[in-house]
Formats: structure tokens, C-alpha cells, sequence
């Protein structure tokens, strides 16, 4: 019966080491930046591990053409890819964190 409850302290113990993981996770993921572009690089944006848009670039060429429907695409595109590129980093950052672990609602929390 002790036994078992070894078992529980040593899981209790990890989780806490886990959490702990997890909240320094957080907190670096604020200085995560994550770039994509669309059109050739016409537009590029930047999107930090929160997955809020930290900066766009538009070069001149883009709105040059007077096509803002195209525009409005090409932002669209290249915020899209910064999310998934940061996604896919957030990913990579818990599995670290996890040892590989899949967690249940872990992709739903990453965006995935």
C-alpha cells in the first residue's frame, strides 16, 4: 500500500517540476517571434508565441498597384503563416517541456 503512495508522491512532484516548466514557457514565449511572407515578401508579418501580430511590412510595390483586394489577401497570408510557424514553435517548445507527452487539449490550446 505504501508503495502506491510513493507512486502518487513522485507523480505529485514531476507535476509540480512540469507546471513550474510551464510557466517559464509563458513567460518566454512573450520574446518569441515568429516571420512569414506572402507575394514574393511583399507583405511580412511578425507574430510573437501568444500568436498576437507584433508588426506587418508592406513594401511599396504592394499597394502601389491599387489592388486592395489583393492586399487584403496577402496580409491575410502572411499573418495565417506567422500563426502556424508559431503554433508549430509553441509545439516544439512543450514537447521539450513535456518529454514528448501527448496532453489532451494541448493542440486545441496551441492553435493546432
Amino acid at each position: 500500500m505504501f508503495g502506491k503512495l510513493g507512486e502518487l508522491g513522485g507523480m505529485m512532484k514531476q507535476m509540480g517540476e512540469m507546471k513550474a516548466r510551464m510557466k517559464e514557457m509563458q513567460e518566454k514565449v512573450g520574446t518569441m517571434r515568429f516571420e512569414a511572407d506572402s507575394g514574393g515578401g511583399a507583405v511580412q508579418a511578425i507574430v510573437n508565441g501568444r500568436m498576437e501580430l507584433a508588426d506587418i511590412k508592406i513594401t511599396p510595390d504592394a499597394y502601389a498597384s491599387g489592388d486592395r483586394e489583393m492586399l487584403e489577401d496577402l496580409i491575410k497570408a502572411a499573418v495565417a503563416a506567422a500563426q502556424t510557424k508559431a503554433a508549430e514553435g509553441m509545439r516544439a517548445e512543450m514537447q521539450k517541456i513535456t518529454g514528448g507527452m501527448n496532453l489532451p487539449g494541448l493542440d486545441s490550446m496551441l492553435g493546432g
